[in-house]
């Protein structure tokens, strides 16, 4: 059954934060057909904007919202510091359950959720929707096909000045500039950790150098870089910041082959090789495609009932590598992980 057959007008859908992703999943929620929809936040001026703009239900608290609308899907989209908890609300409710990235800010608590769903029969995905950027879904196809050959070294850089990143929020009160609400450049920046190991497989060690080198105000790091080395024996460098005030997002992969780069900005994946000029992949793209892909994908899951739960498999992994950067920048170490 191919995404385009979901029936959407089926579901009955509860989402968890009405701030600006909560938003955005809210209206293509809309736009493919979910016509039972409600939502639930602390805010009661984030809640009533959706009730107005979207006409969605509006409930203050999660457990009456459970309650009352007993939806069949859940939309968690809240700080990282509250995932977990409240998808485990949800799957007791019996819900099917779409978590944003990260999936926590702790691994405290991870496994023993993915065990219950996986018991219960519950379908999960994980939000990291870069994962359907034509840009990185080509890089994927490229390195499936061995255009760049056996893999050598990767590098994928992220970078956008935090002030700019949501201009209708102050800064220091968006969660990513607290460490309580599990804030910080690396799980936020996560994506760019979860695509690499998409691209490359599992990492065997890491280390990383993070910090604060920026003035803004803020408890979290503002800047890190991760060297991993992959168990297939390549290499691959992550920079991440919000502290440079200019936007930046790309991804070399170099083979014995080729050479693939991807350059978000230009909708462009190159391919070099040792003669001949580089080939050129442009594509269109327009970045709300990506979020409508994996609530598509997500829901094809939960129609066909996949629940192999395989991307809260790799988020888990995610997870654990963005937590392991951290400790390894604080006391300059190399983390190691089991095979």
């Amino acid at each position: 059954m191919s995404s385009a057959s979901v029936l959407f007008d089926q579901y009955s859908v509860l989402v968890v934060g009405a701030g600006s992703i909560g938003r955005r999943h809210m209206a293509n929620l809309r736009g493919l057909g979910v016509r039972k929809l409600a939502a639930t936040d602390t805010d009661a001026a984030r809640l009533q904007t959706v009730i107005d703009e979207l006409g969605a239900r509006g409930f203050a608290d999660l457990d009456e919202a459970l309650r009352i609308f007993q939806p069949n899907v859940v939309f968690i989209c809240t700080p990282p510091a509250f995932h977990i908890d409240q998808a485990w609300s949800a799957l007791r409710s019996g819900a099917d359950i779409f978590v944003e990235k990260p999936l926590s800010h702790l691994l405290d608590g991870v496994a023993a959720f993915k065990a219950e769903a996986d018991k219960l029969g519950r379908v999960v995905q994980v939000g990291y929707n870069l994962r359907f950027n034509p840009g990185i879904q080509t890089l994927r196809r490229l390195v499936d096909e061995g255009v760049a050959g056996r893999i050598l070294w990767a590098r994928a850089e992220v970078a956008q000045y935090l002030p700019d990143w949501r201009p209708w929020q102050d800064y220091r009160q968006s969660y990513t500039a607290r460490h309580e609400l599990g804030g910080g450049v690396i799980l936020d920046a996560s994506h760019e950790i979860d695509y690499m190991l998409w691209l490359l497989g599992p990492p065997r060690e890491l280390t990383c150098m993070a910090g604060q080198v920026s003035g803004l105000d803020l408890n979290v790091e503002d800047c890190a870089t991760i060297l991993l080395r992959l168990r297939s024996g390549a290499q691959a460098d992550i920079h991440m910041d919000f502290a440079q005030r200019t936007s930046s997002r790309s991804c070399v992969v170099a083979g014995d082959r080729a050479r693939l780069e991807w350059e978000h900005a230009k909708n462009q994946v190159r391919i070099t090789r040792p003669q001949g000029p580089p080939e050129v992949i442009n594509y269109e793209f327009e970045s709300n495609q990506m979020y409508v892909a994996e609530v598509r994908s997500f829901f094809s899951c939960v129609q066909e009932r996949v629940i192999a739960n395989q991307s809260l498999v790799e988020a888990e992994l995610t997870l654990k590598v963005a937590l392991g950067a951290l400790p390894s920048a604080a006391q300059q170490k190399w983390v190691r992980f089991e095979p």
